[in-house]
């Protein structure tokens, strides 16, 4: 036997991996916890430290990956250091590439770490159920999308396992071990703590209002009455239990004072968002098409025009309808702020304005603004983006990929037989076997991948940096454990299986022609036997 197949040397290099990338979790939490307020020197050296401590692991560990991820965000952190410990624009997009870079490492299935599959490593998830054998189906369920779930069946059982480890989420049943108390226990569980367990609450019967307000102050995030569905669980505990792959808030700034400018830049910067600002009104369209922006602030008064003549110029765009748009003015007359308000305007603030109240202000209204959009653009049966949207996706990562002479992939799939499936065990079942599909593909997929339900049992993949060959493991990976899963179901247990079509970018096909190679591939694999992964050639 040679060393490489020296099995216990396999061993010891996988355990020293998980330490690397468990560090790596540690950094991308504490890198998130950032963006809730502004950075101070303590929390940048807290960063600092995190990363110094990732960087020691991966050296001595051999992950040549992490190893040059930690090296850039040292060099990142140095340059903050250097310029007094201000961040500016540039430097908080450089941080956010790395950490959404490092996000990816380990954390996507099909990926190669040291030619070690490494699933990414989780904090378990308490089950506490008074029916034992609904609560072992449903860990078996969780088990095939990668959650490790840990069953209590009793109380003392679950304060023994607080005691040992703090998990990742709880999910209780109000009447576990006795009436009303599951909420004593998560209660219980909460005390002492600086941030509250996420728990999701689950009763047979639908509750009163006073239960429900229990359940909020024991830390609740979810309350499920009569079944408990399997598939909307998963989702709720995917969204509380997964490293989340921030994305810094983008704000265009339109101010004729470049020392206005300026300032308010450094102040939003401080904390975290990506500013950029133009001092010609006439460049704001060209500005918003390139950066995207979540939020955009406005001078009241600029030589070239009103901030509220732009702001009707920039409502005259649908794409940009819903981008709040926010006054900000050394104008105190209410009556005109007021009137500037009704032009497109979502507030107004007045010159000079406290940082922390900028901060905040800016924050708020670009969380909503996400948050808005997501419903605008995302399905709702499976939260995944909507047809619409994942077409102008595509278009988006085409224009990147041209201009970066990057690959890129674009991926169709079709749940194989599905009439049958509605046909033989009903809609919701169907429903079911959808929202599973998209789980398995977020948990599976990176974060920067789009994943979008094109209709129906049919769903669309956008796959920027990746060539035909690296597109066909991870899907072909993918559709073979998506096969393994079995939905409780009489007179049997049901599983499904898809077909994909997968096309690459060449030459200067636009994204419709792109649709259509992906489609005909797919077409492919649908005649040729299903259950299969056709490349267009």
């Amino acid at each position: 036997m040679t060393e490489h197949e020296d099995p216990s040397r396999d061993r010891l290099k996988n355990h020293f991996a998980q330490r690397v990338i468990h560090q790596a979790r540690h950094l991308l939490e504490v890198w998130q916890r950032l963006q809730r307020a502004e950075w101070t020197s303590a929390d940048l050296a807290e960063l600092t430290e995190a990363n110094g401590y990732l960087l020691r692991y991966a050296e001595r560990f051999e992950q040549p990956e992490h190893t040059q991820l930690a090296q850039g965000i040292k060099h990142s952190l140095e340059a903050v250091k250097a310029n007094r410990g201000r961040l500016s624009s540039d430097l908080i997009t450089e941080l956010s590439q790395l950490m959404q870079r490092l996000s990816r490492t380990g954390l996507r299935h099909g990926d190669q770490l040291e030619q070690t599959f490494l699933p990414p490593l989780r904090k378990p998830v308490y089950l506490a159920l008074q029916d034992q054998e609904r609560a072992q189906r449903l860990a078996q369920q969780m088990d095939f999308f990668g959650l490790y779930v840990q069953t209590c069946d009793s109380a003392n059982a679950f304060r023994a396992a607080m005691a040992e480890r703090h998990p990742a989420a709880i999910v209780m049943e109000v009447d576990f071990a006795g009436r009303g108390t599951g909420l004593e226990l998560a209660l219980e569980a909460q005390k002492g703590l600086e941030h509250k367990l996420p728990v999701l609450f689950f009763s047979h019967e639908e509750t009163d209002t006073p239960t429900r307000l229990a359940a909020v102050r024991a830390g609740g995030q979810e309350y499920f009455t009569g079944a408990l569905d399997a598939s909307s669980l998963l989702e709720k505990i995917e969204t509380l239990t997964r490293t989340a792959h921030y994305e810094p808030y983008r704000v265009l700034i339109v101010d004729d004072s470049k020392a206005q400018a300026m300032h308010t830049e450094m102040v939003l910067n401080s904390a975290g968002i990506v500013t950029q600002a133009i001092t010609e009104p006439a460049l704001a369209m060209g500005a918003l098409a390139e950066f995207q922006p979540d939020l955009i602030i406005l001078d009241m008064y600029m030589p070239e025009c009103l901030g509220t003549e732009l702001a009707k110029v920039i409502r005259q765009h649908e794409r940009y309808v819903s981008v709040p748009i926010i006054y900000l003015s050394a104008e105190d007359d209410l009556d005109k702020q007021l009137d500037a308000m009704s032009e497109g305007g979502d507030d107004f603030l007045t010159k000079p304005i406290k940082p922390r109240h900028l901060i905040a202000t800016v924050r708020n209204r670009a969380k909503r603004a996400r948050s808005l959009k997501a419903r605008m653009v995302r399905d709702s049966l499976t939260g995944l983006f909507n047809h619409t949207h994942t077409l102008q996706l595509l278009e988006d990562a085409r224009s990147r990929a041209r201009r970066d002479g990057r690959p890129l992939t674009f991926a169709m799939i079709d749940i194989d037989h599905f009439k049958k499936v509605n046909d033989t065990y009903g809609h919701p079942m169907g429903d079911r076997v959808i929202k599973s599909l998209a789980l398995f593909l977020k948990q599976r997929l990176r974060k920067t991948d789009h994943i979008g339900r094109y209709g129906g049992e049919e769903f669309a993949i956008v796959l920027p940096d990746t060539d035909l060959e690296a597109a066909h493991r991870v899907l072909d990976e993918i559709r073979r454990r998506f096969a393994e899963i079995h939905y409780p179901a009489q007179p049997h247990d049901l599983s499904c299986t898809f077909s994909a079509g997968i096309a690459e970018l060449r030459d200067d096909l636009d994204s419709n022609a792109l649709s259509k190679q992906a489609d005909e591939a797919l077409y492919r694999a649908k005649h040729g036997g299903r259950n299969r992964v056709e490349l267009f050639t």
